[in-house]
């Protein structure tokens, strides 16, 4: 049994999963912050996508899930198969350029690249998403979610929230 009429490759439903953004970040699609870490198409054309969520507990992911069901349906994958897994743990490094930019867009400073071995030094080198100065203090490594936290600009005096590197 055909699932869909037709076939799409991976790369079609990565395309079309641009369209999916993250409810807390309505900038961000769930592409370009990463979470999602796995796409496939079968021989009869069944689509399967894996989810990995920010961390355990998040509470976009729901939403974020029903928004890849329903922008593929509108797409005409009748029966996308949709899970989230932690078998591949989500971390800032799968943010991709486009969405470091965006979210400092957005007015988040970007999480920095590094080895996944966090020293809490790396929350206190943060640059200004506003004025792009590195003159900045950590308020508190506790923002409004567990993915951000807060600092705050001298040259600008703007507070600011960081997408924390995780």
């Amino acid at each position: 049994m055909v699932t869909n009429q037709t076939t799409y490759t991976v790369d079609d439903i990565r395309q079309m999963l641009y369209q999916v953004f993250d409810p807390e970040i309505p900038t961000i699609s769930v592409v370009d912050l990463g979470v999602i870490t796995n796409i496939s198409v079968d021989d009869m054309g069944a689509v399967s996508v894996e989810m990995t969520p920010t961390f355990v507990g998040c509470p976009a992911i729901d939403v974020m899930k029903n928004g890849v069901i329903e922008v593929l349906q509108k797409n005409g994958i009748e029966h996308p198969k949709v899970t989230v897994s932690f078998d591949t743990p989500w971390d800032s490094n799968r943010v991709t350029e486009q969405g470091k930019k965006i979210l400092k867009d957005f007015g988040l400073a970007p999480p920095p690249k590094y080895d996944l071995v966090f020293e809490l030094d790396i929350l206190h080198k943060v640059s200004c998403p506003f004025c792009d100065s590195e003159n900045t203090v950590l308020q508190t490594p506790f923002g409004p979610t567990l993915c951000r936290s807060i600092h705050y600009c001298h040259n600008c005096s703007q507070a600011f929230e960081q997408f924390k590197p995780l």
